[in-house]
């Protein structure tokens, strides 16, 4: 409220076996809310002059080669913008092929490396694969444009790489110090990270222990590779900050900027009507209109991890962490609380003045 921290409450264990309770600077897990941490980065270089939202990716990328030499490659890929991946307009369509960035052991196989594959690989890999549509025709969620995406941040935004540039030029000024990138393994898990839990287990996509049946939030995938859509870990204070960084006069992005990022996407969602869609992607959040004005979100979830942070029309921010996807009670988690935090804030009517951020730095 007015860029202050009204209320901030955890629930529960960040180890249920260590009996340690969570607490609002306990660390999660964001996954896809990285999208908007990335897209906040992209915009803070376009207006550095680093890059243009109408560069084509690869040629800003231009080092990346097929896994076999001469492979075909779609020609549309080089129509493919930084705009594009931002709005998921890229042409990719996991519905339609596959979502690359799952294609660990495979797609490092292909280039005869031990798994699991890198972002680099990935890529690679990609470069010989059709598009599902044309650029800029549609919309189709796109982990693997904001893998893109990331790698234009660590080759054009200086020395250090994409983590380097994005604490610096966005999570630090936001405040947001917790933010990370987490790793895949149990072992590896950052300074008051929680536990991830998950009834789920699956094949290690890592070499060391490749095929050996693991928890799947510790090995099922690569969270290493993931970073630019789906790996940063932070408090939920934290991430809030985040999402107050984009209000007010001491904004982290000039208004020009931030109108460009929240603004709808046109032409790659248009309705059946020939009218823009009242649900579409901006360039890094959902955006959702409605009676009361444009609502701006967006989720995560990966096995032991589901997430949820909101832009209100009226001005008010929320998030909420879990370190558990579903519930047998509840289902989905975010889905099932998103209707009850709504509703309280629709209920308030009068908010403390106190700033909680003080409390938590």
């Amino acid at each position: 409220d007015g860029g202050r921290l009204v209320y901030a409450r955890a629930f529960g264990y960040a180890d249920v076996a260590a009996r340690e309770p969570a607490t609002p600077e306990s660390r999660y897990r964001l996954a896809s809310i990285s999208k908007p941490i990335t897209s906040a980065a992209i915009f803070h270089m376009v207006e550095a002059g680093k890059i243009a939202l109408d560069d084509k990716i690869f040629d800003l990328l231009p080092d990346y080669r097929p896994p076999v030499e001469g492979a075909e490659v779609d020609p549309r890929l080089a129509e493919v913008t930084v705009l594009h991946c931002l709005q998921h307009s890229g042409g990719w369509d996991r519905g339609k092929s596959f979502d690359p960035m799952f294609r660990s052991v495979d797609f490092a196989e292909a280039l005869d490396l031990p798994p699991p594959a890198d972002q680099d690989a990935v890529i690679r890999n990609m470069m010989a694969q059709p598009l599902d549509f044309d650029p800029g025709t549609s919309q189709a969620y796109s982990n693997f444009g904001y893998c893109l995406l990331g790698r234009v941040i660590a080759k054009h935004g200086g020395t250090g790489g994409y983590e380097s540039y994005v604490q610096g030029h966005v999570l630090a000024p936001a405040g947001a110090t917790s933010a990370a990138l987490g790793r895949s393994r149990f072992d590896q898990r950052l300074p008051g990270e929680v536990r991830y839990y998950s009834p789920f287990r699956g094949p290690s996509v890592f070499a060391a222990d490749l095929g050996q049946h693991v928890p799947y939030p510790y090995g099922g995938w690569n969270l290493e590779a993931m970073d630019s859509h789906g790996a940063w870990v932070a408090s939920a204070v934290d991430l809030a900050r985040f999402a107050v960084s984009f209000d007010g006069d001491g904004a982290l992005l000039a208004q020009e900027t931030r109108d460009s990022l929240f603004a709808h996407p046109g032409a790659a969602a248009l309705g059946s009507d020939g009218k823009p869609k009242a649900n579409s992607y901006a360039a890094g959040w959902r955006r959702e209109e409605g009676e009361g004005g444009v609502t701006f979100t967006h989720g995560g979830a990966l096995a032991g991890t589901s997430t949820y942070l909101v832009k209100r029309p009226d001005g008010r921010n929320w998030a909420v962490l879990f370190n558990t996807r579903r519930s047998a009670g509840a289902g989905y988690l975010p889905s099932a609380i998103l209707p009850e935090i709504n509703r309280a804030l629709d209920e308030v009517r009068e908010w403390p003045e106190h700033d909680l951020f003080e409390d938590y730095r």
